[in-house]
């Protein structure tokens, strides 16, 4: 796929870039570049009403279809919006998990009765989304879930099914701030790994449901431990058909690391940048291995951009492909944190001030090392590229 360059593509470019430029002022502009990975803490409340002011205008759910509430934008102009949006370093979406992978998931396997229901509450960022997939023993290994579903027949006549929840996940981010979360249950009796799943949408806010949060080594807790017992949900809130949840769940990991993630790179190059910049400002640009690190890094970060635009060019956001994006990019950014302290020196060892404040660098440095773990790990996602890339022999189970 080549870049966005039609005269139409560059219209809408200027068209988003000057809507930004307008609404990112009076109290919005204060809220450029706050948000995001060990920084959700940040201005929550004040990003949650930009979040509902961008959706006023019409500029949440782009790529969804209109018959949906979405623009139906094609996938260039997807990329024109999400490009501009970071280089006006507009601040971090709060309904990303809502807007970028449920939303298309139901799009794609819900029943109309749940389109019509919570679409409408994510377009307009009136209902927020969590992520329940991981658990204490269920990492990156998605089919090892033991959280348990049960389907309890209604008493009467007239009242619903309900499911019933049982178990943990853990690593939920959000969950704190979350209204509803897509959970990953097993719901077959006597069923193991990527059978009897099913893919189940729950409140959380109910009795049955604790949400305990997780302090990170950045100090801030946008992580959670999710505790169910005995948490209900209606019985027609599954996605799929019952034991379909696999497919589902990998559907959305799929849209997970869609076109939002060309935005994400130029927030990449930003942080690029900034590290060069103190590398002037400490001398440490004059080390002939500094250099090499900086150009690579460089190199590298245009190898991902491209990548993700092949990727998406072919409709590969679904595919085993898609595991190679994320390899590339949790790889480079956990380099770039530590190439950052390198060029900081020994004062990057030291907190900013009491009780833990930490600058720009040191929190990039300390939240990348989660980003070859979360959303898969390097292993998982080299085993996947292996197998389904490769057609190499799948890795022997102990």
């Amino acid at each position: 796929m080549q870049l966005p360059g039609t005269a139409q593509d560059e219209a809408f470019r200027r068209e988003v870039r000057d809507w930004l430029e307008t609404h990112l002022s009076g109290d919005f502009a204060g809220l450029r570049g706050l948000g995001g990975s060990g920084r959700e803490h940040e201005a929550y409340e004040e990003r949650l009403a930009w979040d509902r002011h961008l959706a006023a205008h019409g500029w949440t759910c782009i790529g969804w279809p209109e018959e949906y509430g979405g623009r139906g934008l094609d996938l260039a102009r997807q990329v024109v919006f999400h490009e501009e949006y970071a280089r006006a370093d507009g601040p971090a979406r709060v309904n990303h998990l809502g807007e970028e992978l449920l939303g298309p998931t139901l799009i794609a396997f819900g029943t109309q009765e749940q389109k019509d229901r919570f679409l409408p509450g994510i377009r307009a960022v009136e209902e927020l989304w969590c992520q329940g997939y991981s658990e204490p023993g269920a990492g990156s290994d998605l089919a090892a879930v033991s959280t348990r579903a049960r389907l309890e027949r209604a008493a009467g006549a007239g009242e619903p099914d309900q499911w019933v929840i049982d178990g943990q996940k853990v690593w939920t981010s959000l969950a704190h701030l979350a209204d509803w979360c897509f959970v990953v249950a097993r719901t077959g009796p006597g069923s193991v790994r990527h059978a009897g799943l099913s893919y189940l949408l729950v409140p959380m806010r109910q009795e049955g449901v604790t949400v305990r949060p997780i302090t990170q080594l950045t100090g801030t807790s946008e992580f959670n431990e999710v505790f169910f017992d005995g948490a209900r949900t209606d019985g027609s809130l599954v996605v799929g058909a019952p034991g379909d949840g696999w497919k589902v769940a990998m559907a959305t990991l799929g849209f997970e690391r869609g076109v939002s993630t060309l935005g994400q790179q130029i927030g990449f190059a930003r942080e690029l940048d900034a590290v060069v910049a103190l590398a002037r400002r400490t001398g440490a640009i004059d080390d002939p291995a500094i250099q090499d690190r900086i150009t690579r890094a460089h190199m590298g970060l245009e190898i991902i951009r491209l990548n993700a635009l092949r990727m998406l060019g072919g409709s590969g956001s679904q595919r085993p492909e898609a595991s190679i994006a994320k390899l590339l990019w949790g790889t480079w950014h956990r380099g770039l944190g530590e190439l950052a302290m390198e060029v900081a020196g020994a004062s990057s060892l030291v907190a900013q001030g009491p009780p833990y404040d930490l600058d720009a660098f040191q929190r990039l440095f300390l939240f990348s090392r989660a980003d070859t773990i979360y959303g898969g790990s390097n292993e998982i996602q080299r085993n996947i590229i292996a197998e389904r890339v490769l057609g190499l022999p799948r890795e022997p189970k102990p």
